[in-house]
């Protein structure tokens, strides 16, 4: 399987301080926005990574993570000149993705929750074939503003039956975060789709195909995971105060990515070593050498 990370966009809910910078690389507390969905890939166990971003974004990505190797990773990148939809990536990256299946996370959601690495893998397992998975498999996250997301109505045994975009009068309160998985057939289903009124492909459109099609996989996220959202300044300030909370009581870091690769056995101790020397006089290289000195 492999993964893309839509950092596209301008952010304009965020003017000024995006004017001159992807909003994706607005820092999170202590890393930029794009490590938190990067290290989702990661717990899922994929390895080849697509940025897809904004021209004049695209390079300021490439510099920051590079050929991915400092992670264990293989990143590439590619441009999306305009915006067509969520959807569109799966035809940006095409080629990318060639013969695999597919997981695609928008680069300003951030997830923090106890089992989601167990929850990923086997997502990741069952349309990666290792279980013959062949569709779609989404999740589900109950929210008090429904009307701002895609919304799934579930009936009996919480099997969905409709899925709608931004709906005026929602179905229910259970909206569909910005993760996504899916099989090789994503790519045609895409191509296929008429544009929306608003000019867009729309996710929510692959995601009724798929269910229409009884291939469609809703796992619900509880009350012990968060989601949560980073699209306004006030956002941005809760996420970075939950993330500087959760760090400080447990002095455990939220999407650290060489720590992620460290202990999946993706980057050496030499590695790690040298990324931690390269922070140095940080509180983030510190956290580095503790894991060197604890592993």
């Amino acid at each position: 399987m492999k993964g893309i990370i839509l950092a596209g966009g301008s952010g304009t809910r965020l003017f000024p301080m995006t004017k001159v910078i992807s909003k994706q690389l607005v820092p999170i507390y202590d890393k930029p926005m794009i490590y938190y969905p990067l290290s989702v890939l990661m717990l899922a166990g994929i390895r080849e990574v697509l940025i897809i971003s904004n021209p004049e974004y695209i390079e300021m990505y490439r510099s920051l993570l590079g050929s991915g190797s400092d992670f264990g990773l293989k990143s590439e990148y590619k441009i999306q000149t305009e915006p067509r939809g969520l959807a569109d990536a799966f035809i940006v990256g095409e080629e990318f993705i060639a013969g695999d299946s597919v997981c695609l996370i928008l680069g300003d959601n951030i997830f923090y929750g106890y089992g989601f690495s167990g929850i990923l893998e086997d997502a990741g397992q069952i349309l990666d074939g290792g279980k013959g998975g062949e569709g779609g498999l989404i999740f589900a996250y109950r929210v008090n503003n429904p009307s701002d997301f895609g919304v799934i109505e579930f009936g009996e045994n919480m099997k969905a039956v409709s899925i709608e975009e931004k709906p005026k009068h929602p179905k229910s309160n259970y909206a569909v975060p910005g993760l996504y998985f899916y099989s090789n057939s994503v790519i045609e289903i895409a191509k296929n789709i008429e544009p929306s009124a608003r000019g867009e492909i729309e996710i929510t459109d692959i995601n009724r195909k798929y269910m229409d099609d009884g291939k469609l996989d809703v796992r619900v996220l509880g009350r012990g995971f968060a989601w949560l959202d980073t699209g306004t300044p006030d956002g941005l300030l809760e996420a970075s105060n939950y993330v500087h909370t959760i760090q400080k009581r447990q002095g455990l870091k939220i999407s650290c990515l060489e720590e992620i690769a460290f202990h999946n056995g993706w980057i050496s101790r030499g590695s790690l070593t040298r990324q931690a020397d390269k922070l140095a006089k940080t509180e983030y290289g510190d956290y580095l050498r503790e894991l060197l000195l604890d592993d």
